[in-house]
C-alpha cells in the first residue's frame, strides 16, 4: 500500500511543479480607465459628457470612422450625443465560510469584494465610476484598509465597528464610506539620466518644444507628466521625485506635459551646437516648455527626468491579501452598470488558505450576456483561466438591459455549487430620458441604427427584443412614488415595464455533505450531490429578513461579511417592485409564489416578453418557475393595475401589510430539519420608502 502511494507520489508531483510555473510569472493588477476610444475624457463635439456620471438620453450616439476611405479598416469614435460611462469593479477569488438559517457553517469557494465595499457593506453593487473608482485609501488613516469585519459587532456602514476599542477614539464612531479600488497605489517614480537636450530650431515663439534624450527608457507617453531635475538644492513645491539633494533643472522648473513621445531624432534637424547622438524610440521624447533658448545653456549629463508617481493599476498586494483571504461572499459581489458603458471588471485570485494544497484557477462567466470578445468569455477553453496570484481585467461593452448572472467556469458543477455565483443587471437607457419626453420618440431613437453598437432594432438583429409598442401610448418620462425619476426594466416605450423599487435576487441551494468533503481533502461526490438548504441571497428564512450584512466567524478567528444581501421587499403604498430573480442552482429546478400580491413577469432571460409586431406578451401569475441558469424579470404590484380597479390598491395592499414570498415546494422549505424556512422572504407594503430603491432602504 505505502508503495503504491510512493509511486503515485513520483508519477503526479511532475504535474504539480508544472502547475506552479505560471504562477510566478503573475502579479496582482487593477484597471480603470478614465478614457477609451468610445468614451473619451475630453470630446470637444460633446463638452458635457463625462464618464463619471451617466448623461441624459437625447439622441444615439453619432460615431464618425477614422479611415472613411476604407471603413474596413478604420475605427469609430464618438462626435456627438456621447452616451453612457465607464464603471469598473474589482473582485477576488478564494475561499470563506457563511452561515445557514440553523446555525450551520458551510465552508465555501467564493468571490468576494475588493471595490466598492462600503457599497457592498449596505447591499448596493460594488459597481463604481472612475473618480470613485481610482481612489486611494486615506494616507495615516488607522482605519487600515484589511476586512470590513475584523470585529464582532459588525454594523452595516462601519468599518470597523463603531465604538470597537481598537481605533482610536478620534475615529472609532467614524462611518467606514471607502469605495475604491482596495490596495491601488500609486506607481514609483520612475527616473533615468538625461543624456541630452535639443531646442526645436524652427520655434520663433513660446511655448517652445524642447527633446530629451535619456540613457534608459522612460515609457512616456503622450500626455504623460514629467519633472526635470538637475543638481543642487530643491526648494520649490511641490517638490519633484528626484531624490534628495536636487532641484528642477534650471529653466524646466515645474511639471511638463509630454507632447509627444517615441521621436526618432535621426530624422529631426537639430542646432548645430547639440550632438545628435541618434537616441532612437523609446529612448527620446518631447516636453513643451514656456520659454526660448534653454537648450543650449541647461544642457546637463547629470540631470535626471522623472514621471511622477501615478495610478496606472499598480497595487500594494499586502492591502489586497488582508482583504480578499478568507472574506468570500453568498451571492458575489452584486454587479450593476448601465447601457452604453464600457465596464472593466478585475478578478484577482488570492488563492484559499483553507486548501493550500489546490492550484485552484477561477474566471469569470457573464452568463447570457453578449460578450465583447470571447477572450472574456471566461470559458477556459475558449478564454483565459487566472492563477493564484495573479489578476485579469475582462471588458465588457453594454448594448442590451436585462438580468443577468456571473459565476466562475472552471469546473463549474464543483465552483457553482461552493458558492462562486452573483448578481448581474444592466439597467436600460430610457432611464436617462429627460423629464417630459415622449417614451415612443425615446424608443424610435434608439432603433434609428445610428449608433449601431448600442441600437436595439430588429429589422437589423433578430435577436434585439426591444421593438417599439404597436402603438403610441403618448406616455412621457416622470418621477416615481419615491420622487426620482421613473425607472424601467427594458426599453419598453410605453412604461410597461415601470417599476418603484428593484431587489435583485437569487436563488441558490447547498449540499452541505459537499461542502464538507471539499473542506476535508475528501473526493466529491457529484452524481450524489442533493441541495438540503434553499437560499435567497444566500440566506434561508429568517435570515432572509434580517437586515443589513451578515458576518461568519472564519478558520482565521475573525468575523467576515459572508452574506451581505437581504430580501426583505418593501413596496411604497400603491407602488410596484421590480425581481430581478436569476436561478444559480446546479441540482434542482425553483418555484417562488406570491399569495394575495399579484405577480406581472415582463421579461425571461434577459428579454423583453415582447413580440416582433410590438404586442405586450407579458402576463400576470401567483407563480413563477426557474431552472439553473434562467432569469426572469418580475414587477409585484402593489398598484391599482395589479388589481385592475381604481382605488382597490387602498384597500387590497394598506400599508402595513406582509406579504409572503415563498417556494411551494415543502421540502425547499426548511433548512435541512423540520423547521419553517429555506426559500421564504416577505413583502412590506409601507407609507413611504427612504433610502435606496434597492436593499438599504428602509420602510416608513
Amino acid at each position: 500500500m505505502a508503495g503504491r502511494i510512493l509511486r503515485t507520489f513520483w508519477i503526479l508531483a511532475p504535474l504539480f511543479f508544472v502547475a506552479a510555473i505560471p504562477v510566478a510569472a503573475q502579479s496582482f493588477r487593477v484597471q480603470c480607465p478614465t478614457s477609451t476610444v468610445t468614451h473619451p475624457a475630453t470630446n470637444p463635439n460633446s463638452p458635457t459628457h463625462d464618464n463619471n456620471s451617466e448623461p441624459p438620453y437625447t439622441a444615439p450616439t453619432t460615431f464618425v470612422n477614422t479611415n472613411p476611405g476604407s471603413p474596413a479598416n478604420g475605427y469609430v469614435v464618438p462626435i456627438a450625443h456621447v452616451n453612457g460611462a465607464i464603471k469598473c469593479q474589482q473582485v477576488s477569488g478564494g475561499d470563506g465560510y457563511s452561515t445557514m438559517a440553523n446555525g450551520t457553517q458551510t465552508f465555501m469557494f467564493s468571490f468576494g469584494p475588493l471595490s466598492g465595499l462600503a457599497d457592498i457593506a449596505n447591499g448596493q453593487p460594488g459597481t463604481e465610476f472612475p473618480n470613485v473608482f481610482n481612489t486611494l485609501f486615506p494616507a495615516g488613516s488607522t482605519l487600515l484598509p484589511g476586512d470590513p469585519a475584523t470585529t464582532d459587532g459588525i454594523t452595516a456602514n462601519t468599518w470597523p465597528s463603531a465604538g470597537s476599542s481598537l481605533l482610536p477614539v478620534a475615529e472609532s464612531k467614524q462611518p467606514f464610506t471607502f469605495n475604491g479600488a482596495v490596495g491601488l497605489a500609486p506607481d514609483i517614480a520612475n527616473l533615468v539620466t538625461i543624456y541630452d537636450i535639443a531646442e526645436d530650431p524652427a520655434t520663433s515663439t513660446t511655448p517652445t518644444r524642447v527633446w530629451i534624450q535619456t540613457n534608459a527608457p522612460l515609457g512616456v507617453n503622450t500626455g504623460d507628466m514629467i519633472v526635470l531635475c538637475g543638481t543642487g538644492t530643491y526648494t520649490a513645491t511641490p517638490k519633484p521625485p528626484c531624490g534628495a539633494g536636487t532641484a528642477a533643472l534650471n529653466g524646466y522648473d515645474g511639471t511638463w506635459p509630454v507632447s509627444s513621445a517615441n521621436i526618432d531624432l535621426n530624422s529631426v534637424t537639430l542646432p548645430t551646437t547639440v550632438t545628435n547622438y541618434g537616441f532612437p524610440a523609446p529612448y527620446n521624447f518631447t516636453v513643451t516648455v514656456a520659454a526660448k533658448g534653454l537648450a543650449d545653456v541647461n544642457e546637463s549629463a547629470t540631470a535626471t527626468v522623472g514621471i511622477p508617481p501615478q495610478i496606472d493599476g499598480h497595487v500594494d498586494p499586502r492591502q489586497i491579501m488582508d482583504v480578499g483571504v478568507m472574506n468570500g461572499s453568498i451571492p458575489a459581489p452584486l454587479i450593476a452598470f448601465d447601457e452604453d458603458d464600457e465596464m472593466f471588471l478585475t478578478l484577482t485570485n488570492v488563492g484559499m488558505i483553507m486548501r493550500p494544497d489546490l492550484f485552484e484557477q477561477h474566471t469569470i462567466h457573464f452568463h447570457g450576456y453578449p460578450n465583447a470578445s470571447s477572450v472574456y468569455d471566461g470559458v477556459p477553453d475558449a478564454s483565459v483561466a487566472i492563477n493564484i496570484g495573479g489578476s485579469f481585467t475582462y471588458y465588457y461593452l453594454s448594448p442590451d438591459a436585462g438580468t443577468y448572472f456571473w459565476h466562475c467556469h472552471i469546473t463549474p458543477p464543483e465552483h457553482l455549487q461552493m458558492g462562486m455565483v452573483g448578481q448581474l443587471y444592466v439597467r436600460p437607457r430610457q432611464n436617462r430620458v429627460p423629464n417630459g419626453v415622449s417614451l415612443y420618440a425615446a424608443l424610435q431613437q434608439q432603433n434609428s441604427g445610428v449608433d449601431l453598437r448600442t441600437a436595439c432594432n430588429p429589422s437589423a438583429d433578430i435577436l434585439c427584443s426591444a421593438t417599439l409598442p404597436a402603438s403610441n401610448s403618448g406616455v412621457t418620462q416622470g418621477t416615481d412614488k419615491l420622487g426620482n425619476p421613473q425607472k424601467y426594466t427594458y426599453n419598453d416605450g410605453d412604461a410597461s415595464t415601470a417599476y418603484d423599487v428593484e431587489y435583485p435576487l437569487q436563488i441558490h441551494g447547498f449540499d452541505p455533505n459537499f461542502h464538507f468533503v471539499g473542506m476535508t481533502f475528501n473526493p466529491e461526490m457529484f452524481a450524489d450531490m442533493k441541495d438540503k438548504f434553499y437560499l435567497l441571497n444566500g440566506r434561508s428564512y429568517p435570515d432572509t429578513i434580517q437586515p443589513g450584512p451578515m458576518a461568519t466567524q472564519s478558520s482565521d478567528g475573525r468575523m467576515h461579511f459572508s452574506q451581505p444581501l437581504p430580501s426583505i421587499i418593501n413596496i411604497p403604498a400603491g407602488g410596484k417592485a421590480l425581481l430581478r430573480i436569476a436561478d444559480l442552482d446546479v441540482s434542482e429546478y425553483q418555484t417562488l409564489a406570491s399569495m394575495g400580491l399579484p405577480m406581472k413577469e415582463v421579461g425571461f432571460n434577459a428579454k423583453l416578453l415582447r413580440d416582433q409586431a410590438g404586442n405586450n406578451m407579458e402576463f400576470y401569475t401567483n407563480s413563477i418557475t426557474l431552472g439553473g441558469g434562467e432569469s426572469l424579470d418580475v414587477i409585484l404590484d402593489a398598484s391599482d393595475d395589479g388589481c385592475g380597479v381604481t382605488g382597490c390598491a387602498q384597500s387590497l395592499y394598506p400599508p402595513g401589510s406582509t406579504f409572503y414570498l415563498y417556494t411551494p415546494n415543502l421540502d425547499h422549505l426548511s433548512n435541512d430539519q423540520e423547521n419553517f424556512g429555506g426559500l421564504m422572504t416577505e413583502v412590506h407594503i409601507c407609507n413611504s420608502v427612504t433610502g435606496s430603491n434597492t436593499f438599504g432602504n428602509t420602510c416608513n
